[in-house]
């Protein structure tokens, strides 16, 4: 059986090491990956992945014939269609799931709060309960979520959705934000944010979710597909994202923003100083960022992620220096002297960017980050505002809260003043907003 794949057979023949009835309910493709499985009395229901879109599978058990069959009609997602954009999980509903085939559905999406119903597997969850939702804390209305397909530079496909209004022009006017992650093997899943609604949607702003290599969300592979001396595919991934939205008219390069956190501070951080990304973008923030890869291992937990990076005192400096966007500004940017490997200064050398010019750009961390040490973002500002001067990064803000650690916010209203200044931010530099 591949690597992923759910196998049943009798716990029996199991213990005897006979694998003569074992029925893979579930093996992986490029395309689809298995997310979660539960069981009532007479069904295990398996939650499936494929491009990013959630299925429901319904398997069976006859006990007549001890054998599994899979359900007619399970096919459609379950719960009646999944729209784009929408997510859909299911638990037992009692805690002895051998009571019946009772279940819960929780629905919510990009545009859809959290909502409870119950269901039954014995129709594979077609006519469903609605029990209870939490309030939509923006207005929908109008809007819609949309998937396309981007093709990064080996070809791979990469998934991205669309949240904007039904009836927009296709224009090149419209401010867009691009937001990924691609790292860890974290999928970014429709999920329902208040804050997105009301700080950037109910605005007129876009909202992209780029799902690019290094996340889950095909699998171990599609993680697999970016670590280490591959990490540059992440950042082809979402260049190819920002070309294909700015050749469909939805925006322009003066419209067009990025944003990233964590890990995706490290990707916005390439994309700022790349030479193909930083002309795509308008805007950029960057959150609680990696950003000196020479240095990451030896500051807070920086240690801890040298199997996703590598391992900056090894050979594999050669390819961390490609992608770490703190190196890439001073010295290939701006052509600051670098240190060889016995720690003497070379000599400065030309840029290899002269026409590089930094999107307006915001820099958010947090003073009490226990993971990412706010000296990466620090040291990045000032050599962007102190070596880079106007002409080269003519808007860069930097705000640092005391508190809050990996997140940036202690409470909710630190949190809520940090998401205003973000949105605030971004709405006057692409125009959403004059002041």
């Amino acid at each position: 059986f591949k690597a992923g794949s759910l196998v049943v057979l009798p716990m029996p023949e199991l213990m005897e090491g006979n694998w003569t009835n074992a029925v893979a309910m579930f093996e992986p493709t490029p395309s689809r990956s298995l997310s979660s499985s539960t069981e009532t009395k007479d069904y295990i229901i398996l939650k499936i992945l494929e491009d990013v879109c959630t299925k429901l599978e319904f398997w069976k058990y006859c006990a007549e014939t001890q054998s599994w069959s899979k359900q007619v009609g399970s096919d459609d997602g379950g719960g009646g269609s999944i729209p784009v954009g929408q997510d859909v999980s299911v638990s037992s509903h009692c805690r002895n799931s051998e009571t019946d085939n009772t279940l819960w559905l929780w629905r919510d999406g990009y545009l859809v709060p959290d909502t409870l119903e119950i269901a039954t597997a014995e129709d594979c969850c077609k006519s469903t309960e609605f029990i209870k939702a939490k309030p939509a804390m923006f207005n929908a209305d109008g809007l819609i979520v949309e998937q396309h397909f981007a093709t990064s530079l080996d070809g791979t496909r990469i998934p991205y959705f669309v949240m904007r209004e039904k009836n927009l022009e296709m224009d090149g006017s419209n401010a867009v934000l691009l937001d990924a992650y691609g790292g860890f093997e974290i999928s970014l899943l429709p999920g329902y944010s208040a804050g997105v609604g009301a700080g950037w949607l109910e605005r007129g702003g876009i909202k992209v979710i780029a799902n690019i290599r290094g996340g889950g969300e095909y699998g171990p592979t599609w993680h697999q597909a970016a670590l280490k001396a591959k990490r540059y595919k992440c950042f082809e991934d979402i260049e190819a994202v920002a070309q294909a939205l700015i050749e469909s008219g939805l925006t322009s390069r003066e419209k067009l923003a990025c944003i990233g956190g964590s890990n995706g501070g490290l990707l916005v951080g390439n994309l700022i100083t790349r030479p193909i990304a930083s002309s795509l973008f308008g805007a950029a923030v960057c959150q609680v960022p990696l950003l000196d890869m020479k240095r990451y291992n030896k500051l807070l937990a920086g240690a801890s992620w040298m199997g996703e990076y590598g391992n900056p005192d090894t050979d594999d400096w050669k390819f961390l220096r490609n992608h770490s966007p703190y190196h890439l500004l001073r010295h290939d940017i701006l052509g600051k002297p670098e240190m060889d490997e016995n720690g003497k200064l070379r000599d400065p050398t030309e840029s290899t960017n002269p026409d590089w010019k930094c999107p307006k750009t915001l820099f958010t961390t947090s003073t009490r980050d226990d993971r990412v040490h706010p000296g990466h973002a620090r040291k990045m500002v000032a050599s962007l505002l102190e070596e880079a001067g106007e002409e080269k990064a003519p808007t860069v803000l930097y705000w640092e809260n005391t508190e809050g650690g990996h997140g940036g916010a202690a409470d909710n209203a630190q949190r809520a003043h940090m998401w205003a200044l973000t949105y605030n931010f971004l709405a006057q530099a692409l125009g959403l907003e004059s002041s």
